[in-house]
């Protein structure tokens, strides 16, 4: 069982035990409930994908130290494993997965009215940043990480600013993140370079917050979870003054995540109501900026592939990548042993990706001989 608050220095056993159960670690950090309920979207299975995959998946998933996989093509689940005693009953962390689901509640907001405009600047909306460093970053600057404050994001420096910032200590009546966000430096100017910063993506978290007037926990759960049709109930962690840590931190079943893949997929459309302007994903996913991380660039809070594809992903193996081409989604969750293995466990995790790409089309390949032997009935039917 964990007993270090310090999640980023966990050792194996404490990670393998912590990360199905941080919501229910009360000495850590308290949570709000992701509320599901009503219809479930069904997840049928589909024509196992196993045999087409040029992989051994026993030695993948064993590296990866892999808790779950779920593949999803054309809304059939045609892999799921598990593994670390894990199960479809169980709910594992996200870690920064949560950046991508808080993008999309950007979108959300934009649709009910909330934020204006992404060319706004985040001070406008949170008034605790007026006179920082942020008073001239726009919101668009946020979501692509470009807002030219300094910050480290080193997870292995225990002085960096990713493993500070949580202990904080805030000022009396400003939020935490805001308190120690506002203290920070320029080191260049708003939309010139891209670096990495968890820190914004927990401000972008309190702006949706400040303007639909609701925790973000409840905003997901009426705009994602309950409509789309989410099975179990998930939770988001809070920070020390009770606001989503944004950036981080939903615990929920990793079918649920690739229903959220799948939801993605149908432009933000759930119970037959757009929740996002319509086109928000193609903008969201669409790379904005090149970045210093090997293979891939960014959007708004979301990976960008070469090909199309893209992923949210989290430290410590955690992701869910989407592939429009394919109509694919692949929702994994891992314990790794580094927070971040871009030239190891990352690079094999993106072979997965494309082993399990190809493999869909060697099958699309099969059937195809078939569709067009029955073209010719078709005609003489008609």
């Amino acid at each position: 069982m964990p007993t270090d608050t310090d999640i980023l220095f966990w050792n194996d056993e404490q990670r393998a035990a912590g990360f199905r159960m941080l919501d229910r670690l009360g000495w850590l950090v308290d949570s709000r409930v992701i509320a599901a309920g009503g219809e479930v979207l069904a997840l049928p299975a589909g024509e196992d994908i196993t045999p087409d995959l040029d992989l051994d998946l026993d030695a993948y998933m064993a590296s990866q130290r892999s808790a779950a996989i779920v593949v999803v093509q054309d809304g059939e689940v045609v892999l799921e494993r598990y593994g670390l005693g894990f199960g479809p009953e169980g709910r594992w962390t996200s870690f920064s997965v949560a950046k991508s689901l808080t993008s999309t509640l950007v979108g959300a907001a934009i649709k009910d009215g909330a934020i204006q405009s992404l060319e706004d600047p985040v001070s406008s909306y949170i008034p605790d940043l007026r006179g920082s460093a942020y008073d001239d970053v726009t919101i668009r600057q946020l979501l692509t990480m470009s807002s030219g404050v300094r910050w480290n994001e080193d997870y292995s420096d225990p002085q960096s600013d990713v493993a500070r910032f949580n202990a904080h200590e805030p000022e009396e009546g400003v939020d935490a993140t805001v308190s120690y966000m506002r203290g920070l430096e320029r080191e260049s100017p708003p939309g010139e370079r891209w670096v990495y910063k968890t820190g914004e993506t927990n401000l972008i978290g309190i702006l949706v917050s400040e303007t639909t007037g609701k925790p973000l926990a409840e905003y997901l759960s009426e705009k994602v979870w309950r409509p789309f049709g989410m099975e179990q109930d998930a939770t988001w962690l809070l920070n020390p003054t009770g606001n989503e840590i944004s950036g981080c931190c939903i615990q929920a079943a990793t079918r649920d995540m690739a229903r959220f893949g799948l939801f993605v997929l149908a432009d933000g459309v759930a119970g037959g109501q757009r929740m996002v302007p319509e086109g928000w994903f193609a903008e969201a996913t669409s790379t904005h900026y090149d970045t210093d991380r090997a293979r891939r660039n960014y959007g708004y809070q979301w990976w960008t592939y070469a090909d199309g594809s893209f992923a949210a992903g989290g430290i410590f193996g955690q992701g869910i990548f989407i592939d429009p081409a394919r109509n694919l989604v692949i929702a994994s969750n891992a314990n790794w042993p580094l927070a971040t293995d871009d030239e190891g466990r990352g690079l094999e995790r993106d072979l997965f990706y494309q082993a399990v790409q190809q493999a869909v089309d060697v099958r699309n390949a099969r059937s195809a001989p078939a569709a067009a032997d029955a073209l010719p009935e078709l005609s003489q039917a008609n």
